[in-house]
């Protein structure tokens, strides 16, 4: 007697034409095609989740930049104010604070110049 996958292969491949239902044709309606197209779609998500933290980082760096620019002082020369001046602020906090509060950004470059 041989043994019937019929509900956990449905299942299986349902699942995968679940993930695959925002592509465009062939690729969300037959199910060969729909899962290498979904295997690919995790791998691009997981590299993506990665760069996404090198992108924004990339990001800050260049609005603190362009800020201390404004301010007369280069982004090297204020990261290393910052280090001897022993402030613990990071560049996130540090770009939104360019962004938002201009002030006490400027407050910062000139106590790092010091």
């Amino acid at each position: 007697m041989r043994i019937k996958r019929g509900n956990v292969a449905r299942k299986r491949r349902n699942k995968i034409l679940r993930m695959a239902s925002g592509f465009r044709g062939t690729h969300s309606k037959l199910f060969r095609v729909a899962n290498q197209q979904v295997m690919k779609a995790l791998r691009y998500a997981y590299v993506g989740r990665k760069r996404k933290k090198r992108d924004f980082r990339s990001l800050w760096i260049t609005r603190i930049n362009a800020a201390s620019r404004l301010h007369g002082v280069k982004y090297s020369h204020l990261i290393n104010g910052l280090k001897v001046s022993n402030v613990a602020i990071n560049r996130k906090m540090l770009s939104q604070m360019a962004v938002v509060d201009s002030d006490s950004f400027k407050r910062i470059v000139e106590m790092c110049i010091k």
